[in-house]
């Protein structure tokens, strides 16, 4: 099952964790350096809820926190 909203469509973007070493020279420092950058992925905040179909009945479905709080489903 893909960790995708079923309302909206968002799923997980890529990203980067960058770790800087140093002291910044608005500090007195001679500058931060990168010593390390990490892929990483930023996931949806996906919930799994009970919704009513346009059908009369009811079924799970995957959707983000921002669909479910902006009333885009009736719950069951």
């Amino acid at each position: 099952m893909a960790r995708v909203c079923e309302i909206c469509g968002k799923k997980p973007v890529a990203g980067k964790t960058i770790i800087r070493h140093g002291i910044p020279k608005k500090k007195g420092g001679i500058g931060l350096h990168t010593t390390g950058i990490t892929p990483r992925r930023f996931s949806p905040n996906l919930q799994r809820v009970k919704v009513r179909t346009e059908k009369g009945g009811t079924a799970h479905v995957r959707i983000c926190a921002r669909c479910l709080r902006a009333g885009k489903v009736v719950k069951a």
